[in-house]
């Protein structure tokens, strides 16, 4: 059983930026998912793929994985690249 441990990134549709001090905790997925013979719908047995746990620091999710023997890796959270303009740059 592994994990990875990420920070929530900003959605793209907002401009706000809540919850993004999030650090989640996904189980990885432990089987490939194959399409339901009567639905047609993707689905496997893994259970673990449905949970995601939130927590406040990285430092409590490693915490977490490492108190239950959860193996897990940490995705690090890319830069953020600022383009500062002025409203009159749009008039040139």
């Amino acid at each position: 059983m592994s994990a990875r441990i990420y920070q929530i990134p900003k959605n793209a549709m907002q401009s706000g930026r809540a919850r993004t001090s999030t650090w989640m905790l996904d189980y990885e997925p432990a089987e490939a998912k194959k399409p339901d013979p009567l639905t047609g719908w993707a689905g496997s047995g893994d259970t673990r793929e449905q949970v995601k746990l939130g927590f406040p620091t990285e430092a409590a999710a490693r915490a977490y994985a490492e108190r239950y023997g959860i193996a897990y890796h940490v995705v690090a959270t890319p830069p953020r690249a600022l383009k500062i303009q002025a409203y009159a740059d749009n008039f040139r």
